[in-house]
């Protein structure tokens, strides 16, 4: 099995950096995990009101969004490494405040530096602000054809850290109406495990290699606005707005509504989410697969889509059974999504730009989120506890549309040679900005 898994994993065409970057993958993943569990419900735990959640994964979103897009700038500046291994060692910082501090100002410094509160659920698929740095790393090693492939395999060890993490959580042992300092000691050990697992992210990452980046004649290194790129990047806003807003309604709140909904414990999550991990272990995979039968466009739309719509019977259910099995269908479905934007986005941009676009095209989705996530504070609190996942459904379904509707125009220019167009033109046409691209 372990062997299975291991080829899974990591293919007999992945170089070196690929491979360091799956194991810190999974190393952040299995800590952003235990966060995603634990976060909301300590913070409920010690006295935060819904609305306060939800105003700390405003600064969470914000500082994430201000890193993320420092990070992507100077990635392509700097090069990727020092961010592989700095953000992580923030996590770790955070993760060791949260198990010994309780001051509310402490606790928001140390959640916005280290992104807890951050990812969805069992999702555990953002990694923290130095995703650029990681994307451009991987988009850089690997050829074009068989880019969605590591991009697969990144959310799969995603998912395979998100599995263990949320059989971790379970060390956390909680009683009903605990004091905040019995709170505080309840949760020290998931927060110490996912400081210790992000280390290890970080020390992973000081054995990657990368060559130095270009300088110009002054001896500076060189980088400006991507313009080569501005054609895909200014739809990647559009869609990923969209989707930012409907994320920060209802991501970062999963475990929060299922203890306020069926008073489910930290143990209980947590054991749901590995089961979810479990059931789409495999579904990064396919999506080289299903992007080939039906163009990367179109089935990023109907992941996106499907996703939405089931939000609602999710929020609907009687049960935590039900709603959990409804979780599960779309958590396999995301899965497949998840890949699949990542590779695009790496795709459709200059190769001296692929940080910078991926830190900027998410810039407005961080934005959109933390403003939903304020909203989401106060619906939860004054409103109820379906209202921010059923407004979350109604922008996934529009943001499903937004993709065909701006990327269907003729398939993009190749970056990496003529083999990659057909990885996003099979079965509908894919976003055509070829021409745009070309242009200086």
């Amino acid at each position: 099995m372990i062997a299975r898994v291991r080829a899974a994993l990591v293919p007999p065409w992945a170089d070196r950096n690929l491979r360091v970057v799956l194991a810190a993958r999974a190393a952040m993943s299995v800590a952003r995990a235990v966060a995603s569990v634990v976060t909301a419900l300590y913070l409920a735990a010690i006295g935060f009101t819904g609305i306060e959640i939800g105003v700390l994964f405003v600064a969470v979103t914000v500082a994430a969004a201000l890193m993320s897009t420092t990070v992507g700038v100077l990635a392509d500046r700097w090069g990727r490494k020092p961010f592989l291994v700095a953000v992580p060692l923030l996590a770790c910082a955070a993760g060791v405040a949260f198990a010994e501090v309780r001051a509310t100002s402490v606790l928001f410094v140390a959640a916005s530096l280290g992104s807890f509160g951050r990812g969805s659920g069992a999702g555990a698929g953002s990694v923290g602000p130095y995703q650029p740095a990681e994307s451009a790393l991987v988009a850089d090693g690997v050829d074009g054809a068989r880019r969605s492939a590591a991009f697969g395999r990144l959310a799969f060890a995603s998912t395979l850290g998100a599995l263990v993490g949320g059989l971790l959580a379970e060390v956390v042992r909680t009683t009903p109406h605990m004091r905040a300092s019995a709170a505080t000691a309840a949760y020290r050990p998931a927060f110490l495990l996912a400081a210790a697992l992000a280390a290890v992210a970080g020390l992973l990452a000081l054995l990657v290699r990368e060559p130095p980046r270009p300088r110009t004649r002054d001896g500076g290194v060189r980088w400006q606005w991507p313009r080569r790129s501005w054609p895909a990047l200014w739809r990647f806003w559009v869609t990923n707005a969209t989707n930012g807003a409907a994320v920060g309604l209802f991501g970062p709140f999963v475990s929060y509504w299922l203890y306020r909904r069926y008073g489910a414990t930290p143990a209980v999550v947590g054991e749901l989410f590995a089961v979810v991990n479990v059931g789409s272990l495999a579904s990064p995979l396919a999506a080289s697969r299903i992007a080939g039968r039906l163009g990367t466009v179109r089935a990023i739309g109907i992941v996106r889509a499907l996703g939405g719509v089931l939000l609602v019977p999710m929020v609907l259910a009687p049960t935590i059974s039900v709603a959990g099995a409804v979780y599960f269908v779309r958590m396999v479905l995301q899965r497949v999504g998840l890949p699949l934007r990542q590779s695009f986005t790496q795709d459709m941009a200059d190769p001296e730009e692929r940080a910078t676009v991926a830190a900027l095209s998410n810039l407005p989705a961080q934005v959109t989120q933390a403003g939903s996530q304020a909203l989401a504070g106060y619906l939860f609190d004054e409103v109820s506890l379906s209202a921010p996942f059923e407004i979350a459904a109604v922008l996934q379904v529009a943001n499903a549309a937004l993709y065909p509707l701006l990327f269907s125009l003729r398939p993009p220019r190749p970056v990496d040679g003529p083999q990659q167009r057909g990885a996003h033109a099979t079965g509908t046409a894919a976003p055509a900005l070829d021409a745009e691209l070309e242009q200086p």
